[in-house]
C-alpha cells in the first residue's frame, strides 16, 4: 500500500523563511518554517494527500519513527533526550503526579526514547554534540585572554571526571557564572576558531545564557553536505545553524539544558545526561551494490536511505518494516511487491511493511526512513 502524505512545516521562531521551500520547491509561507513533519506523531500528524484525514487513520501499529526536514536560522535549545527505561519511569511519575501533558513544566509527554540522526542537505550544517575531553577545553581557553572567571573556570575543569560538577555550576548560575558568562563573549572577540564563533553566534542570540559558557564543553561540528550526525539517549546537543533531514524515534520528550524561553528542568537533565566525553558522533553510512547510502544507528526504531537515480538504471532499498518515501529532487518511480507510486519533488508517500523491497527508479532523490532491520 502506497498512501500520499502531506502537512504543514512548524512555524518555531529559530526556523528558516526560505530553507525548506527552496529545498522542496514549494511556495514560502512568508513566515519561519523550521520543521516539516512526516510520520504519526500526535503533535503534527501527516495529512493524507486525498484530505481524507491524517497518517494514524490507516495505520495498524504505532509507527517508531518520524521524518522531519529541519531548518535552523538560529540556534535550536540545548538538550538531551532519555533512554527508554529513563522515559518510562519520568512518564509514569509525571502521569501519577497530575501534571497536565500540555502543562509548559512537563518534560515527559511519552513514554519513549528520542534518539535521533541528522543528514546534512544545506553546504554546511553547525552543531553542538557531547562532551568533549577537558584537555580539549583546556587548550581553548588557553587561547583566550586571561581573566578572573576564566581562571576560575580552568582551575574547576580538574580532569573528566569533573565535568558532571561544571556543568551543575553553570546551569544552576552559581556563584561567578553570571559574570564569567558576561565576559566569555568579550575574551572571545576575534579569536578564530569554530567554537569561539560559536560563543559570539550564542552571545547574540541569548545575551546571559550560561549556555554561551557550556558550549565551550562541548564538540563543535560544522558538517558538509552529505554528512551526518547520530545523538544517542544522553547527548547534549543543540542545531545551530543548517538544513538537514532528521530522522528520530516517534517522541517528543526533550530535557532542555539552556538557549530557550522553554522550561529547563535541571534535576531531570542532569539525571539523563551522560558526561562521559566522546569524539564528534558522525555516522557513515552503508553503500549497498546499488549506490544507495544506508544511514544505520545501533536502535531498532529506524534507519535512513538516501537514493539517488540518474534514469539509467534502478536502485533498490530492503524493507523490513513500514515507511515514508520524499521525494527532494526530480521525479521517481517507486515500486514494492504490491503497488507503486509516482513521487516529484516535495511529495512524500507512506508505504506499507508488506511492499517488501522496494525498486526506485528514475531521475531524482528520494529519503525512504523505515525500521532498522
Amino acid at each position: 500500500m502506497f498512501v500520499g502524505i502531506t502537512n504543514a512545516p512548524r512555524d518555531y521562531a529559530w526556523g528558516s523563511r526560505t530553507a525548506i521551500p527552496e529545498f522542496l520547491g514549494t511556495p514560502p509561507s512568508g513566515g519561519p518554517e523550521a520543521e516539516l513533519w512526516l510520520g504519526a506523531h500526535p503533535g503534527s500528524p501527516a495529512r493524507l494527500a486525498d484530505g481524507s484525514g491524517d497518517l494514524r487513520t490507516v495505520l495498524d501499529d504505532r509507527l517508531p519513527f518520524l521524518l522531519k526536514v529541519l531548518a535552523a536560522a538560529s540556534p535550536l535549545s540545548l538538550q538531551a533526550h532519555p533512554t527508554p527505561a529513563q522515559a518510562e519511569e519520568g512518564f509514569a511519575r509525571e502521569e501519577a503526579s497530575g501534571v497536565p501533558i500540555d502543562a509548559p513544566n512537563r518534560s515527559y509527554k511519552d513514554p519513549f526514547h528520542k534518539p535521533e540522526l541528522l543528514v546534512a542537505v544545506s553546504d554546511t550544517f553547525d552543531a553542538l554534540c557531547g562532551f568533549r575531553p577537558v584537555a580539549e577545553i583546556l587548550a581553548s581557553l588557553a587561547r583566550l585572554p586571561a581573566s578572573a572567571g576564566l581562571e576560575d573556570l580552568r582551575g574547576r575543569l580538574t580532569g573528566d571526571g569533573s565535568l558532571p560538577a561544571v556543568f551543575k555550576w553553570l546551569i544552576t548560575r552559581g556563584e561567578g557564572v553570571e559574570e564569567l558568562v558576561a565576559e566569555l563573549p568579550r575574551r572571545a572577540a576575534g579569536v578564530e576558531g569554530l567554537e569561539f564563533e560559536t560563543v559570539r553566534r550564542l552571545a547574540a542570540g541569548f545575551p546571559g545564557d550560561p549556555g554561551i559558557v557550556i558550549s565551550l564543553l562541548l564538540n563543535t561540528v560544522r558538517l558538509s553536505r552529505g554528512e551526518a550526525l547520530y545523538l544517542p539517549a544522553g547527548n547534549i546537543h543543540a542545531y545551530l545553524e543548517g538544513l538537514g533531514i532528521e530522522l528520530m524515534a516517534a517522541s517528543d520528550n526533550v530535557l532542555r539544558g539552556g538557549l530557550t524561553a522553554k522550561h529547563v528542568d535541571v534535576p531531570e537533565l542532569l539525571k539523563v545526561l551522560d558526561f562521559t566525553p566522546r569524539p564528534i558522533p558522525y555516522l557513515e553510512p552503508e553503500v549497498t551494490s546499488s549506490g544507495v547510502r544506508i544511514f544505520r544507528p545501533d536502535v531498532p526504531d529506524f534507519a535512513l536511505a538516501e537514493v539517488m537515480v540518474d534514469g539509467g538504471g534502478e536502485a533498490r532499498v530492503p524493507l523490513p518494516g513500514p515507511a515514508i518515501a520524499l521525494c527532494t529532487g526530480g521525479a521517481v518511480h517507486v515500486s514494492g511487491g504490491h503497488a507503486d507510486r509516482a513521487l516529484v519533488r516535495s511529495e512524500a508517500c507512506y508505504i506499507s511493511p508488506d511492499e517488501g523491497e522496494l525498486t526506485i527508479a528514475g531521475s531524482g532523490t528520494v529519503f525512504v526512513a523505515t525500521t532498522n532491520a
